[in-house]
């Protein structure tokens, strides 16, 4: 392994860290943009500022709790892909994580190269599935544990606009299970450690698409060969017909990346190798992760709560549900539930 692919791969390592650390601590204007536009938002500033240095300081510890999970759940997933290539002798680089210092991600998730042809069939199947086998690994306990310490919160009418995220139904179900069903103008509000769950199952569900260089792409092909082709140009074709009709933008970037790798797989090194029923089981379980853990808008601005009628108050708009009126100690991701 040649010291410069490691020192390439350690600095966007360490990149990503940091650009996941700071989006977490919201030291990046994309919530603060959105608060302007919520009623009390000058208000919950003036009480801040005189406190500044004890903000940042608990500002930058949500970005830990966030950063952090962020990067062992993506560490898990490359690993597994990593590992597996190297089992089996396939040339493979090391994983580069890619920074992006953009809310809400923080991360555009990670690569690995590898030459078109150098696996063979049941190289390539287990190298793909054991990316996000073993990101869930991660995930799930990350998630249910974030989620086991976030709440509900109460909203007034008329509140302003939030950052929703997407609801696969596996968060839908672990919400209402830790937490019961949302009251009348509640929102569940994520904590550091749930978003980075989230994060989890976005970066999982994404992959597991099967198109082209995806992480389900490769598990398709392995699964049907050829025939995969004719899936993926389905696939392909019905989001671009989203974006174009319905307006749904939230995979124009995605679809962009595909465009440019490539929308039909390759061949493998050896296709006519068999894969085992074992295989086959676990490649379209891991594939059917898609129904529970897929959304097909992930983020977007939506009200918190239906507009006010004029003789309601608007002197406090979010506050924990069951509980007197407060500000948070600081704004988080709002997931709308």
């Amino acid at each position: 392994m040649r010291r410069r692919e490691v020192r390439r791969a350690g600095i966007l390592f360490l990149l990503t860290f940091a650009s996941t650390l700071l989006v977490g601590a919201n030291f990046f204007p994309f919530d603060y943009l959105l608060g302007l536009m919520s009623p009390g938002y000058y208000q919950y500033m003036s009480r801040i500022i005189p406190n500044l240095e004890q903000v940042l300081r608990d500002s930058l510890w949500m970005g830990f709790l966030y950063a952090g999970p962020v990067m062992l759940i993506l560490v898990f997933h490359e690993m597994g892909h990593y590992l597996q290539a190297v089992r089996y002798g396939v040339p493979a680089s090391l994983p580069y994580f890619i920074p992006l210092p953009v809310a809400p991600l923080g991360t555009m998730g990670a690569v690995i190269f590898q030459s078109p042809g150098a696996a063979t069939r049941k190289q390539m199947f287990d190298i793909a599935v054991s990316g996000p086998l073993a990101g869930l690994v991660a995930t799930i306990p990350v998630l249910w544990f974030g989620l086991s310490n976030s709440q509900y919160m109460q909203v007034a009418p008329g509140a302003g606009v939030g950052l929703s995220f997407g609801e696969p139904l596996l968060l839908t179900w672990m919400v209402e299970l830790l937490h019961g069903p949302a009251a009348q103008n509640q929102v569940f509000v994520m904590n550091p450690v749930a978003m980075a769950g989230w994060v989890g199952l976005f970066v999982t569900s994404l992959n597991l698409l099967p198109i082209g260089q995806l992480d389900g792409g490769h598990i398709l092909y392995t699964l049907i060969r050829r025939r995969a082709h004719a899936v993926a140009v389905l696939l392909y074709g019905s989001a671009i017909a989203s974006v174009i009709f319905l307006g749904n933008t939230s995979f124009v970037l995605l679809l962009l990346l595909l465009l440019l790798t490539g929308i039909r797989h390759p061949p493998t090194a050896d296709d006519s190798e068999p894969l085992g029923f074992g295989r086959h089981i676990v490649g379209w379980l891991t594939l059917a992760f898609l129904i529970i853990g897929f959304t097909p808008e992930p983020i977007s601005i939506k009200p918190l709560a239906p507009q006010q009628s004029a003789n309601e108050s608007t002197e406090e708009s979010l506050q924990p549900a069951n509980e007197p009126a407060q500000y948070p100690d600081a704004p988080r991701e709002e997931l709308m539930i």
